[in-house]
């Protein structure tokens, strides 16, 4: 069951008590959703499916959604698609743990929140665009090219 406050909080418990190689896929569909510390996303939709495994839960995400940014040429609104899968062990105990340092609570409450904001933010790119080929803004009186032209505009694609 998962909780409004922790929308992305798993009770995992029952999966521990089971056999190895047993699972439960977990479905997660939000039209809007904030991720700590700063991903204000919309359009979520995301599985999760844990396994059962001899060293711990095998979570293994596969996550996309939109978030609104600005094109860094013409600085309109646009909206940037982020998509993400992982595989990640919360282990049994420090023995099994991995390098991802991910240990089963005690309470057997898996939050994937982190593991979400960390896979997303990796897909966000560095430039933004609108549009593959966005003309820009006017250098001199900061005309969108891509609406209208200005008396500055000669050759668009050579000022960029």
């Amino acid at each position: 069951m998962k909780s409004n406050r922790h929308p992305l909080r798993l009770n995992v418990g029952f999966i521990v008590s089971q056999s190895i190689g047993s699972n439960r896929d977990f479905g997660f569909e939000f039209p809007s959703i904030y991720i700590q510390p700063d991903l204000d996303l919309t359009s979520f939709i995301g599985n999760c499916l844990i396994t059962r495994t001899p060293q711990g839960l095998l979570a293994q995400g596969n996550f996309s959604a939109d978030l609104n940014a600005d094109c860094v040429r013409c600085l309109e609104p646009t909206i940037v698609h982020l998509q993400t899968s992982f595989d990640e062990l919360y282990a049994f105990s420090e023995r099994t743990v991995t390098d991802s340092g991910l240990i089963l609570p005690e309470d057997s409450q898996i939050d994937l929140e982190p593991l979400v904001h960390e896979y997303l933010t990796l897909e966000i790119p560095i430039q933004s665009l609108c549009k593959p080929d966005c003309l820009g803004l006017c250098p001199e009186c900061g005309e969108n090219w891509n609406n209208k032209t200005c008396e500055h505009q000669s050759h668009p694609a050579a000022s960029l």
